[in-house]
C-alpha cells in the first residue's frame, strides 16, 4: 500500500510524508524538511510518528522553506539524507555545512531519472525549471499505486509530463494566481521571478498539467504550494476542479499549517 500526507506546503515550510507498507514491512520517506526540528516532531505526531522512524529524506532543492531541519534529522537521528549533488553543493555554501549530518548519511542522487531503492519505496528523480542549483521533484511507487509530487518550478516542460503521465495521485503545486501576483504587493523583480520559467505555477499552468496527465487511474490530486500573498484555496480549487469535472469541494488544498490527511494512492 502507498500512501501520502502533506505535513504543511508553503513558503513558510514544506513537507511530504510518503509511506510504503508491502511484505510487512513499512518504508517512510520525508520529501522536503522545511521546519524546525520541535515543528517536524509536533506534525508528526498526528501520524503516530516520532523523527527517528523515518526510513530517509529527500530535498528537492536548497532552499530553506524545503531543507529547515534536514541536516539536523540526519545528525541526531540517523537518517540518510538524499540530494541531487548540486543541492548538496549549494547547501555546502551556506552556514550548516555538509558535515553537519555526517558524511555516513549523505547521498547523491546519481542521475535524473535513475530510480533509488528505499525498502518497498521506489522513487525516481526528474529534474525540473527552477531557480536553484539542480532541482529535482519525484514519482513514487511501491510497485503497484504510483504517485507524483511536483512543486517548485515555473513551466509544465515535456519531460514532466512524462514523469506524471500515469500516477494515480498528484501532489502539483498551484502555487499563484497570475491576476493576483501581477495586482500584488510584490515589488517587480519578485513577481517576474515567481511568474517566470523558473519560477512557481500558476493555476492555470497546473491546470495544464492535470489536463495532460489526468486518466481513469487518477486517484486524488492535492493542491500544494499555495502562495499566502498571491493566491487562495478557492481558486486553485477552481481551476483543478475545472479540469477534472468535479465540484471545487472536492479538491484537497494542502494547508501551510496542517497539510493534508493521509490519502491513499492506489
Amino acid at each position: 500500500m502507498l500512501r501520502f500526507r502533506s505535513l504543511g506546503s508553503g513558503s513558510t515550510g514544506n513537507g511530504t510524508l510518503i509511506e510504503s507498507t508491502r511484505n510487512g514491512r513499512t518504508t517512510r520517506l520525508l520529501v522536503d524538511c522545511g521546519f524546525s526540528l520541535r515543528e517536524l516532531t509536533r506534525r508528526l505526531a498526528p501520524a503516530g510518528l516520532t523523527p527517528s522512524m523515518l526510513d530517509a529524506v529527500f530535498i528537492t532543492h536548497e532552499h530553506s522553506d524545503h531543507v529547515g531541519c534536514a541536516l539536523q534529522l540526519g545528525r541526531r537521528h540517523g537518517v540518510p539524507v538524499w540530494a541531487s549533488l548540486g543541492t548538496w553543493q549549494a547547501m555546502d555554501r551556506k552556514p550548516a555545512p555538509l558535515r553537519a549530518v555526517g558524511a555516513e548519511l549523505v547521498r547523491h542522487v546519481a542521475l535524473d531519472g535513475v530510480p533509488i531503492e528505499l525498502g518497498g519505496l521506489q522513487v525516481t528523480p526528474f529534474g525540473v525549471p527552477h531557480d536553484a542549483a539542480e532541482p529535482l521533484q519525484l514519482r513514487c511507487t511501491d510497485g503497484v499505486a504510483r504517485l507524483g509530487v511536483l512543486t517548485d518550478l515555473g513551466e509544465p516542460t515535456e519531460a514532466v509530463m512524462g514523469h506524471l503521465s500515469d500516477c494515480h495521485a498528484l501532489l502539483l503545486e498551484c502555487n499563484h494566481d497570475a491576476q493576483m501576483l501581477a495586482d500584488g504587493p510584490y515589488p517587480f523583480f519578485l513577481k517576474r521571478r515567481v511568474g517566470g520559467v523558473r519560477g512557481h505555477l500558476a493555476n492555470t499552468q497546473s491546470a495544464t498539467i492535470l489536463d495532460r496527465c489526468r486518466h481513469t487511474g487518477l486517484r486524488h490530486v492535492v493542491a500544494a504550494h499555495l502562495s499566502q500573498q498571491n493566491n487562495t484555496p478557492e481558486l486553485a480549487a477552481a481551476a483543478l476542479s475545472g479540469v477534472l469535472g468535479c465540484s471545487a469541494t472536492e479538491i484537497i488544498v494542502a494547508d501551510a499549517l496542517q497539510g493534508s490527511p493521509w490519502l491513499d494512492a492506489g
